[in-house]
């Protein structure tokens, strides 16, 4: 069978059936078509004629053309998942990917800003915006309840419970889990709710000025627009205030299981690189304020 032919079965299967997420499809299917068109340049279209050394030699390929190590391990990762689909249906005999291992790679500490900054996000909305109810919201879910980008722009507005102070976020993999948030958040919430009235509970929680659904893209721009003016960190994305959240949270003493389950995370070692950053973090406060530093 060709290669072409199971990567569209296996895409099938992870969108269907393990209902994995559009952005990690369109992760996988790029990762594979990459690997597919090495394939077909070398006359190895069909899957039965993959072994473990020209696995190996495709690896080395991605390495010549500069491919970072992080990148290597991640298409390495789709071609785990797409021969281990093939062996389950019995389209091989042997997986080629089973003995290959990764990559060493330095694992790079995620960047994160600093409460003060983030509190100035809130200063500068209610200065730049006529209406900064949306702008002030949208930081409270990526921020103070740790969402990532598209868990917010999925948002109903019947997960938003202001009486009970939580969210129910549906997450990677249609998990589901509920997430707490404090009185400012509240007030923040019940603010963007008298300027922006939901009539009908099924309609997403974040609109626009015209009751449009609120787009990833948006909630990039708006982020970016606010953290260039607060920080000169490289990365100014959504992603930023989730790293920043957990970081935070974990800084104040808080427990690493219960911020797995806040960030809604499978596995606790994910969850884990946040201690890291504390450490850095505790260790920059030292050399700069200790006088043995």
């Amino acid at each position: 069978m060709k290669i072409d032919q199971i990567v569209d079965g296996y895409l099938i299967y992870l969108r269907n059936i393990r209902r994995y997420s559009a952005n990690t499809i369109k992760s996988y299917k790029s990762d594979l078509a990459d690997f597919s068109n090495y394939c077909t340049h070398n006359n190895k279209s069909e899957i039965t004629s993959i072994n473990e050394r020209f696995i190996k030699t495709y690896l080395m390929n991605l390495s010549e053309r500069k491919i970072e190590k992080v990148s290597i391990v991640r298409k390495l990762s789709s071609l785990r998942g797409l021969f281990s689909f093939a062996f389950k249906e019995d389209l091989i005999k042997q997986n080629p990917v089973s003995q290959v291992k990764n990559p060493r790679t330095m694992k790079k500490l995620p960047e994160i800003t600093s409460v003060d900054n983030i509190l100035k996000t809130f200063e500068l909305a209610e200065e730049m915006e006529e209406n900064p109810a949306l702008v002030k919201v949208i930081f409270e879910l990526l921020y103070g309840c740790s969402l990532r980008v598209s868990e917010v722009c999925n948002l109903k507005a019947v997960d938003v419970d202001l009486d009970k102070g939580t969210i129910r976020v549906l997450g990677k993999g249609s998990k589901t889990r509920i997430v707490p948030f404090g009185e400012e958040s509240r007030k923040n919430f019940r603010e963007y709710l008298d300027s922006f009235q939901i009539d009908v509970y099924s309609d997403p929680f974040l609109k626009n000025k015209s009751g449009k659904k609120l787009y990833e893209k948006y909630v990039y721009r708006i982020v970016n627009k606010y953290l260039s003016k607060v920080t000169d960190i490289r990365k100014k994305s959504p992603h930023i205030l989730r790293h920043s959240s957990a970081t935070h949270m974990l800084d104040k003493g808080a427990d690493l299981r219960a911020v797995k389950e806040i960030l809604g995370h499978e596995n606790l070692k994910t969850t884990q690189i946040y201690t890291h950053v504390s450490i850095e973090r505790l260790k920059q406060s030292y050399k700069k304020s200790h006088p043995k530093s």
